[in-house]
């Protein structure tokens, strides 16, 4: 898969380019607006275009190169979406609420990750010596660590790429990225500010038609990143003599060309004659009279060129 290609008329149909309202915006996103209509900010989508593409092409070269993606994205429209962009390209996400110090303080943080991974594993074996009132007590436990931990239970370690949805509700987040260095992919609405994102991307961050589109632009983005990286480390099995798992012909594969075929009568019978070459008294060993009467070299005429 190719990294994906963002064009004005998908943006256009997503509602991209609708901002807030005039009286709500945040100045620093005066360079990314267009104008306003009906008192609502028009952002400038022949600049979202270039930078959305630049965001899509640092998410590529992260994964490649061995990176992990984080989606963020607690709000109500966006929880789904980015649940589902994340596993579709086997990357991590927070849908649920950000933990404060998830990655400035990833040591107490993996603490709870071990507790959630023990929780499920006593749940999911033989639970006959609890009592109903523990048993609901750890499955209740299991699940509020589930909803803020299960996106990012099998990372291992902080990630080395963050995508954001709406930069004003998960602002704990990009400062914890921003003292860690790390670079951020944020959509950045006309109330927001971008500074400190690595790579904006001017647009709507409250329409669930916009969220789903820019969720999936980088889910097909990170794709493309794992098979550059496999492409890299693996080998062209179209570059090889003998494609794995493909039958040889010889191997008599039923209905193939290498299968036997049952044989006719005439062609049974010069199988049992004598090797050439024997003495003809040996004909008469242990067979009837009409085999020692045969002559002793020459193939037997098939049944089917046998006189009438």
């Amino acid at each position: 898969m190719a990294l994906p290609n963002v064009s004005m008329r998908q943006l256009l149909e997503a509602g991209v380019h609708f901002g807030h309202q005039t009286h709500r915006w945040n100045p620093k996103m005066a360079p990314f607006i267009y104008g306003s209509r009906n008192n609502i900010h028009i952002i400038d989508l022949t600049q979202t275009v270039p930078l959305f593409h630049q965001a899509l092409l640092a998410v590529a070269d992260t994964v490649a190169k061995g990176g992990r993606v984080l989606f963020v994205g607690t709000k109500r429209q966006a929880s789904e979406a980015v649940a589902d962009a994340a596993r579709s390209c086997a990357q991590y996400y927070v849908n649920h609420r950000w933990l404060g110090g998830t990655l400035t303080n990833w040591r107490t943080i993996s603490n709870s990750i071990r507790r959630l991974k023990s929780l499920e594993e006593l749940l999911a074996g033989e639970t006959q010596g609890l009592t109903k009132k523990e048993l609901l007590q750890l499955t209740r436990e299991k699940d509020k660590l589930e909803r803020a931990l299960g996106g990012i239970k099998d990372m291992g370690a902080p990630p080395d790429l963050m995508f954001v949805i709406d930069t004003n509700k998960e602002a704990i987040a990009i400062a914890e990225a921003r003292k860690l260095n790390m670079p951020i992919v944020a959509v950045v609405d006309s109330n927001s500010n971008p500074d400190g994102i690595s790579h904006p991307i001017p647009g709507n961050d409250d329409a669930g038609r916009a969220i789903t589109l820019y969720c999936d632009m980088i889910a097909r983005a990170a794709i493309d990143g794992i098979e550059r990286a496999q492409g890299s480390a693996g080998v062209d099995l179209g570059a090889a003599d003998t494609p794995a798992g493909e039958p040889a012909l010889d191997e008599g594969e039923e209905g193939g060309e290498g299968a036997e075929r049952p044989q006719t009568d005439g062609e049974r019978r010069p199988q049992r004659r004598r090797p050439p070459g024997r003495p003809d008294a040996r004909a008469g060993n242990g067979k009837g009279p009409s085999q020692a009467r045969r002559p002793a070299r020459g193939p037997r005429p098939s049944a089917e060129a046998k006189p009438e």
